[in-house]
């Protein structure tokens, strides 16, 4: 039987970076793939995005959620780098909202003590809603590691990324960088956080953890079946 499959990023790319790999997997193994993604740009933003910009950055993640063949994407469009202004009450609200109505049996959550402090609240308030007195429906509840932001967060024991679930990509390994590359505008030079270097060389390493070419890894925080 087909699963649902949910995939939450708080900016778009934190998906492909994180877990582009087990998205194209998950897809490929027949199951219902679902992206919901937190924050976008505003004109009204603080940072000045113009209408241009906005325009081509919906193209742009459009393309990617079509390239990705996701059953649906819902953009909650909450402002970026802002959350820490919102009452998270609201944020928890907006993601119930979709998680009560795609009814998702496996959800994968930005790390909880990422860098960013956007990351750590969409975590934060998306966790929240997974309880499983109230939604039984959940099965499995997994954190990814997004570069630039979860390897920068303070070097404390509370706070470090602790895989212990790995997912081999290698058949998909080629098809996530297409993915990367499609965020031109985020992608770094060599030997950068978010190069096509520094990618390859994380998958490779995960990948040497249960000895295959290449993987993601994953923090699981719950496991129903």
């Amino acid at each position: 039987m087909n699963k649902r499959v949910l995939f939450i990023s708080v900016h778009p790319d934190d998906e492909t970076y994180g877990c582009g790999g087990t998205i194209i997997k998950q897809r490929a193994m027949g199951n219902e793939i679902y992206w919901l993604n937190l924050t976008g740009a505003t004109i009204e933003h603080p940072h000045g995005f113009s209408q241009e910009k906005l325009d081509n950055r919906k193209a742009l993640i459009a393309k990617i959620a079509s390239a990705y063949g996701f059953t649906a994407f819902r953009d909650l469009g909450l402002p970026t780098q802002m959350l820490d202004t919102l009452d998270v009450r609201d944020i928890f609200g907006a993601i119930d909202a979709v998680v009560s109505e795609w009814k998702p049996e496996i959800i994968y959550l930005p790390n909880r003590s990422d860098v960013h402090t956007d990351h750590r609240i969409g975590f934060t308030s998306a966790y929240a809603t997974t309880k499983s007195f109230r939604k039984p429906y959940i099965k499995r509840i997994l954190m990814y590691e997004t570069l630039s932001e979860t390897e920068f967060a303070p070097a404390l024991p509370e706070m470090v990324f602790i895989p212990n679930t790995f997912v081999d990509i290698t058949e998909f390994m080629e098809r996530k960088l297409e993915m990367v590359r499609m965020y031109d505008t985020e992608l770094m030079p060599d030997p950068l956080p978010r190069s096509i270097h520094a990618v390859t060389g994380l998958a490779a390493y995960r990948g040497s953890r249960i000895g295959v070419r290449y993987a993601e890894a994953f923090t699981l925080l719950f496991d129903r079946n």
